[in-house]
């Protein structure tokens, strides 16, 4: 049996640099899986992730104050990734074969939190297994702010205003 025969259907954990912890897919049963592995980085969970929350009518924003600002900033920037938005206020730990989530979020006034929460969860958990094919563990949810109706969203405050009068 060669190396590559005895390694055929197990599954590994492998890490690039900048990538994060990713899950790689060996072998198996499938004739696909004879030809290679397949990795999936914490970045592709967190951008699904990212994704699937803002679906979820309730939510307002994704990540803390702080966070958010910065990433309008880096979003205004020339040559700057918009990419990083999508994954704004989320973290994802990518094991084997499971993942779990921290997801930071702002929720729109007058709607139930908790209802917002589960249903992000929800959301976020059927989007994520069903993309990637891990099991997710865990989402664990902070809400960081509630968006009242007489406030100015930041990042629209700063692109709209003049700089000029």
């Amino acid at each position: 049996m060669t190396d590559m025969e005895s390694r055929k259907g197990t599954e590994t954990r492998a890490a690039s640099p900048g990538a994060g912890t990713q899950k790689s897919f060996g072998g198996g049963g499938s004739s696909s899986g004879d030809r290679g592995r397949t990795t999936i980085a914490d970045g592709v969970v967190e951008k699904i992730a990212g994704l699937a929350a803002r679906d979820v009518v309730g939510v307002h924003a994704m990540g803390s104050g702080f966070a958010r600002t910065f990433g309008a900033v880096r979003d205004r920037v020339p040559g700057g990734t918009r990419s990083a938005s999508v994954s704004r206020g989320v973290k994802a730990e990518v094991g084997e074969v499971q993942t779990a989530l921290d997801l930071e979020i702002v929720v729109e006034y007058g709607f139930a939190i908790l209802e917002v929460a589960d249903s992000v969860r929800a959301n976020v958990i059927n989007a994520v297994e069903r993309m990637t094919g891990l099991e997710v563990v865990e989402v664990n949810i902070a809400v960081s702010d509630v968006k009242l109706p007489d406030e100015e969203d930041g990042e629209e405050d700063e692109s709209s205003r003049s700089r000029v009068q």
